[in-house]
Order: C-alpha cells, then sequence, then structure tokens
C-alpha cells in the first residue's frame, strides 16, 4: 500500500526523476495551513511553512534516489502524499547497495539537522530574532519538523527507513528472507507501539499512518514467508 502516480500530478522533473504530487496532499495542505492560522503574523508564513516541509520530504526522497542510482540500481518516479513521500527505486539485490540507498534518506535530514541548529544558535546570538520574528519562528518550526522527521523514519519498523536499514544489516549475515522475515516481525512490535500511542493521544492521524504502516509491514511479512520456500538468497 504505496502511493502511486495514479491520481498524481506530475509538477516536474530534476536530474531525470519525475515527481508527482497526489491529489490528497493539496487537501491536507489546505487543513494544515488553516490549522496553523495565527502561528505567523500572515498567511503567506503558515503558506511557506508548508512549502518547506513539501520542500524537505523531497530532499529526503531524492537522497534515496540519488544513492540508489549510484549504486547501480533505477530511480525514476518520487511521489509525495500526505504521509510522506515514496522514491520508487530498485537498487541491486546485494545489502551493500540496499543499506545505502535507504541510509542516503535520513542521511539528508542529519545534514539539514546540522545546518538549521547552526543557523538557530549563530542568529539567536543576534537582534535577528527580534527584527524577524516571522523568519525566526519558520527557522525554528523547520529544525523541529526535520529533527522529528529524523527520529521517526530512524525507528526500526519496516517498512520505515529504520526498519529497512534493520533488514539490510541483519541481510549480511542472515540472507535476504530470514532478514525480511525477522525485521517485519520487530516491525508489527512497533506499528502495536504506534497503534497505542495514537490511541493515547487521541490522534486520528498517527491512527492512519499506524494502518499504513502494519499494511506494508504485512505485505512484506507476507513476502518474506513466500519465498521462504525458496533457496535462500544472499
Amino acid at each position: 500500500m504505496t502511493p502511486t502516480r495514479e491520481g498524481s500530478l506530475r509538477i516536474f522533473r530534476i536530474a531525470g526523476i519525475n515527481v508527482f504530487v497526489h491529489w490528497s496532499w493539496l487537501l491536507v495542505a489546505y487543513y494544515v495551513i488553516d490549522q496553523r492560522r495565527g502561528a505567523y503574523s500572515s498567511l503567506a508564513w503558515n503558506i511557506g511553512e508548508y512549502l518547506a516541509l513539501f520542500v524537505l520530504v523531497l530532499m529526503h526522497e531524492y537522497g534515496h534516489a540519488l544513492a540508489c542510482r549510484q549504486v547501480g540500481g533505477r530511480a525514476e518516479e518520487i511521489v509525495l502524499w500526505p504521509l510522506g513521500g515514496v522514491a520508487y527505486v530498485a537498487p541491486p539485490h546485494r545489502p551493500g547497495a540496499v543499506l545505502w540507498s535507504i541510509a542516503a534518506g535520513p542521511l539528508v535530514n542529519a545534514v539539514l539537522y546540522v545546518v538549521f541548529t547552526g543557523a538557530t544558535i549563530a542568529l539567536g546570538n543576534t537582534d535577528w530574532p527580534l527584527l524577524n520574528p516571522n523568519a525566526a519562528d519558520l527557522l525554528r518550526m523547520l529544525s523541529y519538523i526535520n529533527g522529528a522527521l529524523l527520529l521517526f523514519n530512524l525507528l526500526p519498523v519496516y517498512p520505515l527507513d529504520g526498519g529497512q536499514i534493520l533488514q539490510a544489516l541483519l541481510w549480511f549475515r542472515l540472507g535476504y528472507v530470514r532478514s525480511l522475515k525477522i525485521a517485519t516481525m520487530i516491525g508489527f512490535i512497533g506499528v502495536a507501539a504506534l497503534a497505542a500511542y495514537a490511541y493515547h493521544e487521541g490522534s486520528i492521524w498517527l491512527g492512519i499512518l499506524a494502518v499504513f504502516v502494519f499494511l506494508n509491514c504485512r505485505q512484506g511479512f507476507l513476502r518474506a514467508r513466500a519465498l521462504s520456500a525458496e533457496p535462500p538468497r544472499r
């Protein structure tokens, strides 16, 4: 269960990669921007904040795509939707190639975290935040959002990046099928924790996210089970 270009709008092509935005992204954009009214002195800053989030997610997905190409794989399409983005990558069937293709996405956010944190600290020691309160608030929010994206994606819950990184690391010692089965079983535990947290917080959004992660984790588990009767792939 991942978004496809069906029902999506192609907005541009950079580095040979077509970028699509699913129609539901526009609806959620309107809702989120409206909910954030009052956070800045004008609505234009709210729109800018959401567009900046779009750029952060896009940079993350380009990290996956370009790293995949670097190891000889194919990456020609990115689809953005309300739950984030998906870079359709096809790295060579090797643990090292898969590991780099997946790890490069969070690595982009890690670099941005250093940039945002450094800028926040440096500008915080000047009069800039007082002279530009909207810009200062936007910078702090982007730093927070980027950090949250980094931490969430690194959770060892398949199919999040952290779960796929775990699977690739296990692949070196256990083979593809066993590593996938173990990663998805750990993923089910993470999904249960995420669902419980969503219920505790009363968050419909986190609940939807938990369902999405569960469905994809289940798909990976069923794939591992189907492949378990075949000769191990190393």
